[in-house]
């Protein structure tokens, strides 16, 4: 069947309505410590990050705190992320260069400058801190999202993420944070379409691919 043409501005509102107040699975108490765990959560799931947080906030509460940390202090606290001596290096790196929570940017160039930051985390601070969205979310659940409703095609983020930018205006920006959670709770690996309140928009569903 060929696919129609679809106002995805007007089709992707259901969708941002569902999930507007959602806040991120991160479950950060502030600006510093969703920036944290942002940089400790690639590769790494949500939960872990969330289980280690606590202790790792008490002993590090803020920028200025983790500016004074060496790896040999700060390591335990982080071991059970996927790569965390790294991880550490990059978080000691940017206390270091911000300094205090006050200075964290609020602009997408000058988080991307921080080490362990890219785009998509970037996104994911700025929607955090309510700040004005210069992009859009894609993590591994829009990789898989966005292709199966039509929106975008592809595998590659920066692809899929400025397709997606050229699709709807920055208003609705937050779709890829809409499309996250989507693909956690029904669009996953295996998905449930029959309750998906996207299913008739969707290249997937509707057998357009």
């Amino acid at each position: 069947m060929k696919k129609p043409i679809i106002n995805w501005p007007e089709a992707i509102k259901p969708l941002l309505k569902k999930y507007k107040n959602t806040p991120h699975p991160l479950e950060a108490e502030n600006l510093y410590q969703m920036l944290v765990m942002v940089v400790l959560s690639a590769q790494t799931t949500d939960n872990i990050v969330n289980h280690l947080a606590p202790e790792l906030f008490n002993a590090f509460p803020n920028m200025t705190a983790l500016s004074k940390a060496v790896p040999e202090t700060l390591m335990p606290f982080i071991s059970k992320a996927r790569g965390f001596g790294k991880k550490g290096q990059w978080l000691i790196k940017i206390a270091n260069e911000v300094k205090k929570d006050s200075n964290i940017p609020l602009n997408l160039q000058e988080l991307i400058k921080l080490p362990g930051i890219g785009r998509k985390s970037a996104n994911v601070i700025l929607r955090y801190a309510k700040a004005p969205a210069e992009g859009v979310i894609v993590d591994l659940h829009v990789l898989r999202v966005a292709p199966r409703l039509g929106i975008a095609t592809g595998d590659d983020a920066t692809k899929i993420e400025k397709q997606i930018m050229e699709t709807l205006p920055p208003n609705e920006w937050d779709a890829g944070m809409a499309m996250s959670f989507l693909g956690r709770e029904i669009c996953r690996p295996t998905p449930e379409c029959e309750i998906c309140l996207m299913n008739k928009v969707c290249a997937y569903y509707n057998g357009w691919l």
